[in-house]
């Protein structure tokens, strides 16, 4: 697999919010959102085979694994990756930007889905795979990443027309102020939750953090 780092820390996003975890960054994207923060793992990463990432991820005792990007989906490996995670007794968190396919991954034990809807903002909404919202399961979860009250109506009109049983988290763009977004959350009563990134406001937009 082509991997940018492989770090320990806090997972910042998402129901795991504050929980600690290994993370595994993959190589290369096929989106260019215009907000992304993470624009160092579009290069071509360095090789590493499944056993040495494995190897490396026991080293931080942690029972949770998040897969995350770039685009994790792009790798082919990603599959076997998980299944070798899943069989040792991790709970995987898979992070996707929601183009690709994620039936491949439903059927294997203990994977959670996280799973992107890109807004207006990120000039990527066109991308988007619908067909993905419906597959989801209650465990799974759907994520908006949301700049402006355009990209807030974009996201109520999509899970009207996209019903999904995954728990659904609206998250402001990081630097933008969050709490029009909340306000916005509590007038239409919308059963979602609002997230901040945790990991920035413990350290900032930092690199392997």
């Amino acid at each position: 697999m082509r991997i940018i780092e492989i770090f320990h820390s806090l997972q910042g996003e998402g129901p795991l919010t504050g929980v600690r975890t290994s993370f595994v960054r993959t190589a290369r994207c096929n989106l260019r959102c215009a907000w992304c923060d993470t624009a160092y793992s579009f290069g071509p990463g360095r090789e590493r085979s499944i056993p040495s990432i494995l190897r490396e991820v026991v080293r931080h005792r942690t029972r949770h694994v998040c897969l995350t990007g770039g685009e994790p989906l792009l790798q082919r490996e990603s599959v076997d990756l998980v299944r070798a995670l899943s069989g040792r007794g991790y709970t995987t968190t898979i992070e996707t930007g929601g183009s690709l396919d994620v039936a491949p991954y439903l059927g294997i034990d203990a994977v959670r889905l996280s799973v992107d809807v890109k807004c207006p903002s990120s000039k990527m909404q066109e991308r988007n795979r619908w067909a993905n919202l419906g597959r989801l399961r209650s465990r799974d979860v759907v994520k908006f990443v949301i700049a402006d009250r355009a990209d807030y109506r974009y996201a109520k009109e999509a899970l009207a027309r996209h019903p999904t049983r995954a728990e659904v988290v609206f998250q402001p763009v990081w630097g933008r102020p969050p709490g029009p977004l909340a306000d916005w959350v509590l007038v239409d009563r919308l059963d979602v939750r609002v997230m901040l990134q945790e990991h920035k406001v413990l350290w900032g937009d930092v690199p392997g953090r």
